[in-house]
């Protein structure tokens, strides 16, 4: 059974809870869960965590024990803690699917419902996507840095608690790792488990070669032997090389074998080790290397020419050390009135012009060019819109409104990236299992231009405003100026 997290969220939600249930003010709105800015000052995000957020809402009641608890804080009454005692999601949710590239201020998770319910989830699935998108996207970042090598995920024991290692090793694993060295999420979410060993392996035999031999004895299939323990080259590298050669004197079939690098000059060691274990005729011999490894140190060490094939990343990856939280919020767009039926948009304004939202009920439109299938541009639209591909489109930048492109038609293609996760408190999305989901975050990666995914100073995405919404949006800024001189 799945843990609930209905009290995982900040006291004030249950309090403008009970403020509208007072007054009987329980209107459909429309939340949009967003991010502004990429996190390590990227070109893009990987979206993640929408499982989670699924098994979230599908488990989200009251139980006796909560009821309990939130009656002796003494400040619910009575009439509103029973009302919680039977609560359950009843509104509609959509999303971009989980291991999409997203671009800042497009919704990521979309919450149509009544507001106490709207107002109830939000702390839990901003604390759900943030995280997993944060680590996908260095995930992404560092498999990019690899240009193919084998990223493994390693950093459990220096994540921040168990559900930061277990749900950071899924964000991971979707972001292209090949593997992790976490074995509760190997079973919790069917993904690779990979490891090697310590060197108290090492340090525990009496020397050596003995601990490498027995080792090897253990897991031929899987060879990968710590090198640096004493000393690298004149120890570590001859004593695994002598291990290899018995090995394959035994008639024992050297499949997956090697070495790892877990300190000192990882360049220039790979190099002379490579050297090594060519001349011994290994030279399918996989060197591994870890340390405290990001994209930055991957990207110089490729630069170098480092002879690694295969990375551990621990500590940078799991905490996304350099870009610790990926500041996504949830802002409400739009109230329906319930004589009309329509939806009433609604904006947050702000002196800071990146914090001023976009109003009313929205969708998501990717744009892609036809010959190549890179994305050109995303524009947020409003929900009841449609593009047509055989129709010229003209682009423009919503705070640079003088910058256009015109698409013409028949160029580009369209696709929709909202889709349908609740309708009315029902699921009705089927989540892929993770090794698929990051078999599709790869194929959206490749989408991505390569001066995008650079890792320093990239190009930015354009993301364009319909027509429709820019005017929203202006005369909604335009009354509210109004309304600010009159005063």
């Amino acid at each position: 059974m799945a843990r609930s997290l209905t009290l995982l969220t900040d006291l004030y939600e249950l309090t403008m809870m009970q403020g509208y249930f007072k007054n009987n003010t329980n209107e459909t709105v429309v939340f949009d869960a967003f991010y502004r800015k990429n996190p390590n000052d990227g070109g893009y995000a990987i979206a993640c965590g929408l499982e989670q957020v699924i098994d979230y809402i599908k488990n989200l009641k009251f139980s006796y024990d909560d009821i309990d608890y939130l009656r002796n804080l003494k400040i619910f009454d009575e009439d509103f803690l029973n009302y919680l005692s039977s609560f359950h999601f009843t509104g509609d949710i959509y999303a971009i699917p989980e291991g999409t590239v997203v671009f800042p201020m497009e919704p990521l998770v979309k919450v149509v419902a009544p507001i106490m319910e709207a107002q109830l989830v939000e702390t839990a699935i901003l604390n759900i996507i943030n995280h997993q998108s944060l680590i996908a996207t260095k995930a992404a970042r560092v498999c990019y840095a690899a240009k193919g090598d084998g990223i493994m995920e390693f950093g459990l024991r220096r994540a921040q608690g168990p559900d930061a290692g277990i749900y950071g090793a899924r964000a991971a694993m979707i972001g292209g790792c090949v593997g992790t060295s976490n074995v509760l999420a190997g079973q919790k979410f069917d993904v690779p488990v990979k490891g090697t060993h310590a060197h108290s392996w090492i340090m525990s035999f009496k020397d050596e070669y003995t601990a490498f031999k027995t080792y090897a004895k253990l897991y031929p299939t899987a060879c990968i032997l710590l090198v640096d323990t004493y000393n690298t080259l004149k120890s570590g590298v001859p004593n695994a090389i002598k291990v290899f050669k018995e090995m394959k004197e035994e008639g024992i079939e050297l499949t997956y074998y090697g070495i790892r690098l877990d300190s000192g000059d990882l360049a220039y060691l790979s190099k002379k080790a490579r050297k090594m274990l060519d001349e011994a005729g290994f030279t399918d011999a996989v060197i591994s290397a870890s340390s405290d490894l990001d994209e930055y140190l991957i990207d110089s060490l490729k630069t170098q020419g480092a002879q690694i094939t295969s990375w551990g990343v621990g500590t940078n990856l799991i905490t996304s050390r350099d870009c610790p939280a990926f500041g996504g919020v949830y802002k409400l767009a739009a109230i329906m009135n319930e004589e009309t039926g329509e939806f009433i948009p609604k904006i947050k304004l702000s002196e800071n012009t990146a914090k001023i939202t976009n109003p009313g009920d929205k969708t998501v439109f990717r744009l892609y060019d036809k010959e190549t299938n890179k994305i050109i541009a995303d524009l947020i639209a409003l929900a009841d819109e449609k593009i047509d591909e055989n129709e010229e489109l003209l682009l423009f930048d919503p705070l640079a409104t003088w910058k256009k492109t015109l698409l013409e038609a028949g160029v580009f293609s369209v696709r929709e990236l909202l889709v349908p996760v609740f309708k009315k408190g029902v699921c009705v999305y089927e989540t892929p299992k993770t090794m698929e989901i990051r078999e599709y975050c790869i194929k959206e990666q490749n989408t991505l231009w390569d001066e995008t995914r650079r890792l320093v100073n990239p190009q930015n995405v354009y993301v364009d405003l319909s027509d429709k919404l820019y005017d929203m949006k202006k005369e909604l800024l335009d009354n509210n100026n109004i309304a600010r001189k009159s005063k």
